[in-house]
């Protein structure tokens, strides 16, 4: 794949996305889980976006566009 499905580790919307869930739990306003699960699905879907803008028209495997140029 050209992209993971996550953000890159250096990423400062992931460090956004981990720092929510840490905030949430230690205000309360979210469990450890629920904090897991709500980062997990963020950081996927980052991840999705970075993957989009790094391959357009790439299918969700990750491989390059039928009609695109392999070289």
């Amino acid at each position: 794949m050209p992209s993971p499905p996550f953000p890159s580790p250096d990423s400062a919307v992931l460090r956004m996305v981990a720092g929510n869930a840490i905030a949430s739990v230690h205000s309360g306003e979210a469990s450890m889980e629920e904090a897991i699960l709500h980062a997990a699905v963020h950081g996927w879907y980052e991840g999705h976006v970075q993957g989009e803008d790094d391959c357009p028209g790439c299918d969700f495997r990750g491989e390059l566009p039928k009609h695109g140029n392999r070289n």
